[in-house]
């Protein structure tokens, strides 16, 4: 398990627990006068997307427009691979050709 996600209320971590799948984790932690929330599970895709980061849900979009053949924003596409390069190293993963 690795830290996914870090949030400031328990409400919204808790919720985002509930979307992942796999092995998971929710710890509080005090800094200062705050509790933060931080979510610890399994460094997926999958999970990520369900949590909404890395704008996976505007890359599917792009990748969905991309496929039909429909014009999409390049500029916009490349920056979310760059981002996805990053995530990827730190987490171990393997970005899907498809997305390329």
């Amino acid at each position: 398990m690795k830290l996914l996600n870090t949030y400031d209320d328990r409400e919204t971590a808790e919720s985002a627990a509930l979307k992942i799948t796999g092995e998971k984790r929710l710890a509080s932690e005090r800094d200062g006068t705050e509790t933060i929330y931080n979510l610890f599970g399994q460094p997926t895709w999958a999970n990520f997307y369900k949590l909404g980061m890395f704008n996976l849900p505007q890359l599917k979009e792009i990748v969905d427009q991309r496929q039909a053949g429909q014009p999409y924003d390049e500029t916009k596409h490349q920056g979310i691979i760059s981002m996805l390069k990053y995530a990827a190293k730190q987490f171990e993963l393997e970005i899907p050709e498809h997305w390329l």
